[in-house]
């Protein structure tokens, strides 16, 4: 679907014909009301008095405010630090973003993921699964992308049972969603161009994958016997890259992650083990680092692993790993030698009586992952 069709999704995902305006919003049409067209300054005076919430609602105001908002946004997006995904025992299909740095609770305030179960978030999409099929959803533009049947993988992708991964086609509105059923052990991809699924493995046969990142627009996968392989968007095959030093070990927390042109493998098992390596593409070999540098990991127990440049900007440590578990009400912070540095208990997060949040997930709001196509087919 393209993305001309967001804005007509979003009025059927919201029930209405726009977005229900708040006091913050009705503000903001007063505003343009009376003063009509605005300068850029001025709307990115106004842009840095709103809240977070706020700041997605602006677009509407009118094309004027709908322009800035285009190019702000992108900046804004950028600046931002990492945020929590949970959900609470008491809400049940309710979804809250918690920001660490600012100890804040933000509700994306859609009413859209009734009979939905989180799966997870990529390219600044939360991916919602349901019975028979997958819902893609911007919750900061309040933008539904498309809703994809699944019923050709003939597995239910409930509640925390998948693993997605969203890329778009370079210089297209197509997209990608690389999907996989921990539970089955099998890999699936869905290509927009196509509108069908394809079964890379079963059962894992021919080989389990437990892991998969883009890299340089390259789709790049990650079995349990930590090899490593491209995986094609024109057959459903995995090329295995012949890479010098790879370590002895079969795990399936093996996490690829991908930073600044580099690929990283983290092998991550709670105050067991912590390994990080380096796949060096052009020496075609495994290197493990002793140090992270300036960068920092944030992990989400049996799911995902992802990497921030210069984390101290947002009041994270540099070399150092945050983990969060849906078993736990606080972020782990490891060092580099797998010993638990400091439990971060958040202050601002209060659940209703007899219930409790649970930390899903990491969403970076500014990763837009692309697949070119010619670097595959």
């Amino acid at each position: 679907m393209g993305q001309g069709n967001d804005e007509d999704d979003a009025n059927q995902c919201n029930g209405s014909e726009g977005l229900p305006p708040t006091s913050s919003s009705s503000k903001l049409m007063k505003i343009e009301a009376e003063n009509g067209q605005l300068p850029w300054d001025v709307l990115d005076f106004i842009s840095k008095k709103l809240d977070f919430d706020d700041i997605f609602q602006i677009a509407g105001v009118c094309k004027n405010w709908r322009t800035f908002h285009k190019f702000y946004l992108r900046n804004f997006k950028s600046s931002q630090a990492p945020l929590l995904v949970l959900t609470s025992s008491y809400t049940k299909k309710a979804y809250f973003f918690f920001s660490i740095s600012e100890q804040k609770v933000y509700h994306p305030k859609l009413d859209c993921f009734r009979g939905l179960s989180y799966s997870g978030s990529s390219s600044g999409y939360l991916v919602m699964a349901g019975a028979y099929k997958l819902l893609l959803m911007n919750p900061f533009t309040r933008r539904k992308k498309k809703v994809i049947n699944t019923l050709a993988i003939r597995h239910n992708l409930g509640y925390m049972c998948c693993q997605p991964l969203l890329a778009f086609a370079k210089g297209s509105e197509e997209f990608i969603i690389v999907v996989l059923c921990k539970h089955y052990n099998s890999l699936h991809i869905y290509q927009s161009r196509h509108s069908c699924w394809v079964t890379y493995s079963t059962m894992g046969y021919p080989w389990k994958v437990v892991d998969f990142v883009v890299l340089n627009n390259t789709l790049y996968a990650i079995t349990e016997e930590a090899k490593i392989g491209v995986l094609s968007l024109n057959s459903a095959s995995l090329r295995f890259l012949e890479l010098k030093n790879t370590p002895n070990v079969t795990s399936s927390r093996l996490n690829l992650v991908s930073n600044n042109g580099q690929l990283l493998v983290v092998h991550f098992v709670p105050k067991v083990i912590l390994h990080v390596y380096k796949i060096d593409l052009s020496a075609m070999e495994w290197i493990k680092l002793e140090t992270l540098g300036d960068l920092a990991l944030f992990y989400a127990n049996g799911r995902s692993c992802y990497a921030l440049s210069y984390p101290c900007r947002w009041g994270y440590e540099r070399n150092s790993l945050y983990c969060i578990s849906p078993s736990l009400e606080k972020c782990q912070v490891y060092s580099l030698n797998s010993k638990l540095k400091r439990c971060i208990v958040p202050s601002g997060l209060r659940a209703p009586p007899r219930s409790r949040f649970y930390w899903l997930d990491w969403c970076f709001q500014h990763v837009h992952e692309e697949v070119d196509y010619s670097l595959v087919e």
